[in-house]
């Protein structure tokens, strides 16, 4: 067993069994008290394996994180001490990192070839928070915990404070739970501000990236508040009808790999499939979340919309 797996494996055995069983108490709200929501078992299992699989595939590779950070321990030129303030500073700069982290991985198809998983739903529910990627670790985003590593903070502390915003970020994917206190919704990430992030209308895209605090999608230009009258539609903007968990993990990898294969491109072409936007192509025949927004009259046109020559 890994460093990381005994940091986070308490938190994990703690938070499992509740995972379970607001996923059987927001079944039982919806079929039985007429609460907002959907039912769909074959999703609700393909989520459920897929995070289950998840646990295991990205807790064999954490060494790559945990090693990572370690070794850029000895940079430190100061370790901060095991103190509450500490600890609520390192939570509250990780979920910076973390705001950093999922914006980078909606803009950058390598990464959201993992993320991409989390978002395959065409449902939202505490069954689909559990839908997760199993390569985190090779999305080369972990990188951005190294700065707080940088400034002092132990390795054990940024790990854990990775796993309760996890474990927080598991609580906003529901339609049972209408909009909170103002005061609440203002400062912490609610499941109407990610109802909103999980939304594929044009106006709802590329929105509401927070973790556990909304106030960074507040400051920097990205929060969108869930229109009552203009429900989120979940999914992709491109759905891909399939059930089967392997097929769902392989979908955006293989596109990735057919799309630099492809004869008669430039090799800054084949590198942008990889690395730019979703939807991105050398011949402007596939549209970005951008241009969808900019089709829509949500964002206005730009030279940057063309396709790359």
């Amino acid at each position: 067993m890994s460093v990381q797996d005994i940091i986070t494996t308490p938190v994990m055995l703690t938070a499992i069994p509740v995972f379970f069983l607001c996923v059987f108490a927001e079944i039982i709200a919806v079929r039985y008290f007429n609460q907002r929501g959907s039912l769909h078992a074959t999703d609700d299992g393909v989520s459920i394996f897929m995070g289950l699989f998840s646990v295991v595939s990205n807790g064999a590779a954490a060494f790559l994180t945990l090693s990572m950070l370690v070794w850029a321990q000895q940079f430190q030129s100061y370790a901060l001490p095991l103190t509450w303030t500490t600890l609520i500073a390192c939570f509250v700069l990780d979920d910076l990192r973390y705001y950093v982290h999922h914006r980078i991985a909606h803009r950058c198809r390598w990464p959201w070839a993992m993320h991409i998983i989390h978002h395959s739903s065409q449902r939202f529910s505490f069954a689909v928070a559990l839908r997760q990627g199993w390569t985190k670790h090779f999305t080369g985003t972990t990188v951005l915990k190294v700065p707080l590593v940088l400034i002092g903070f132990d390795p054990i502390m940024v790990i854990f404070c990775g796993a309760l915003n996890a474990v927080y970020q598991f609580f906003l994917h529901t339609e049972t739970i209408g909009k909170l206190p103002r005061w609440f919704e203002a400062i912490f990430n609610t499941p109407s501000h990610h109802r909103v992030h999980h939304g594929k209308n044009p106006q709802y895209l590329d929105a509401n990236y927070a973790g556990t605090l909304i106030i960074w999608d507040r400051l920097f230009g990205t929060f969108v508040a869930e229109d009552m009258a203009d429900r989120p539609r979940y999914g992709l903007v491109k759905d891909f009808e399939t059930y089967n968990p392997f097929k769902v993990f392989i979908h955006e990898y293989w596109g990735i790999l057919k799309d630099i294969l492809k004869p008669g491109l430039r090799l800054h072409h084949r590198l942008l499939y990889v690395i730019a936007p979703p939807g991105w192509s050398h011949d402007g025949s596939r549209q970005t979340s951008r241009d969808i927004k900019r089709a829509a009259g949500i964002l206005k046109s730009s030279p940057t919309s063309q396709p790359a020559e």
